[in-house]
């Protein structure tokens, strides 16, 4: 029997009264048309989240990928564009396109409803004060009560280091900013399935997902077009960042009519992640999934079973090997001898200065470099399992 979180039955069915905020994610392939654009999808979606947002007075954010698209669709280019700066032009071009069919749909179905259009690059969340300021607009617009916040990647201005990369991240991440009641990424097949379906025809839907294993993962299919840049396994992965921040999350099919309205009443075929049984907090979630990682420490089995289950903080005689180039207070990965990453976490020392301490004990860290600083390369406080 599935765990059974607030909100939620043992049917996987969401209380809509309890739901105080819903994120739904739109992606590329539901908006895709003859070129690179069609709005079907989009049309059903808007009304279905107005028909709910009038009913239950629910805080609704979309995040909606599509400005290229939309962009290749004005533009009358065939194939999604490979040079950045190309991309980029595409995208300006789009994303004014996109906004206004999402203002003039929820002004039509929503009555006095009006879209907000937010654009974000992970440089947005690397600052600790602007991802904080996040959350606040976030707020500001819903006590407005009338305003649906359409959230994308600022595809424009973003350069590939600073990139998300695909907003089943940038969904997920927004929906542990916000403390979102429930993630909805639409796509175009049913959810996940235990073998790619366009492979096998006995492949089987797996309804409910309680952890992320590695033979979960192992399921995963690749991405779908040439105008999307996600997947099943980017899915898997804003999953991750979601669940671990408390947020459950379900993969549904788009193209289904109704299928939001369905999802909450358990009749929709989908697949539902299940939360971490402890939510981390805002720093947590900052730590774990709000900064860009610029570099990655391994660790010897002692200091694993230190870190992991002993949790205590990361010492340089446990490392023996740095990747990277980062400056003190950068966030690191921190993996296993395997490769296997267990934890995301800030670093007391520079890459240049943790090279110099491999194996070393904490008290001779003065001698090595000079000056005398903390013991910990990494300090508990800042540090998260993963």
């Amino acid at each position: 029997m599935p765990r059974i979180i607030p909100g939620v039955d043992s049917f996987m069915r969401f209380d809509p009264s309890q739901l105080q905020t819903l994120v739904v994610k739109i992606g590329t392939n539901l908006l895709r048309g003859k070129l690179a654009f069609t709005g079907e999808v989009m049309e059903l979606v808007v009304k279905d989240l107005c028909a709910l947002k009038k009913e239950h007075d629910i805080n609704i954010v979309l995040v909606s990928s599509g400005a290229v698209g939309c962009g290749m669709n004005t533009l009358g280019i065939a194939e999604r564009p490979t040079v950045l700066s190309i991309k980029q032009a595409v995208a300006a071009v789009g994303q004014a396109t996109l906004v206004h069919y999402y203002e003039t749909l929820f002004r039509h179905y929503g009555e006095h409803l009006s879209a907000a259009q937010i654009l974000l690059t992970r440089q947005d969340l690397d600052n600790r004060e602007s991802y904080l300021n996040i959350r606040n607009t976030f707020n500001a617009l819903f006590d407005l009560k009338c305003v649906v916040p359409v959230v994308n990647e600022n595809d424009t201005t973003a350069v590939e280091q600073l990139r998300f990369g695909d907003n089943d991240t940038l969904a997920a991440r927004v929906s542990a900013k916000i403390n979102a009641g429930l993630l909805i990424i639409l796509s175009d097949v049913d959810g996940l399935y235990d073998k790619n379906p366009a492979e096998h025809p006995d492949a089987k839907l797996l309804e409910v997902v309680e952890a992320l294993t590695p033979e979960i993962r192992a399921c995963a299919a690749g991405p779908g077009t040439a105008t999307s840049v996600g997947g099943m396994h980017t899915k898997l992965d804003g999953a991750a960042i979601a669940t671990s921040a408390g947020v459950p999350v379900v993969i549904a099919n788009g193209h289904r009519p109704n299928v939001i309205r369905e999802v909450l009443d358990g009749t929709a075929p989908c697949t539902t992640f299940l939360p971490s049984g402890e939510a981390l907090s805002h720093r947590k979630r900052w730590i774990a999934h709000g900064r860009a990682v610029k570099g990655r420490i391994t660790i010897d089995s002692g200091a694993l079973s230190a870190v992991v289950d002993k949790g205590r903080s990361l010492l340089p005689a446990g490392i023996v090997a740095v990747q990277g180039e980062f400056d003190p207070g950068a966030a690191v990965e921190i993996a296993d001898e395997s490769g296997r990453v267990i934890a995301r976490a800030l670093v007391n020392y520079s890459s240049a200065e943790v090279r110099a301490i491999i194996g070393r004990k904490s008290n001779e860290i003065a001698g090595v470099l000079g000056h005398k600083g903390v013991d910990e390369v990494v300090h508990r406080d800042n540090l998260v399992l993963v």
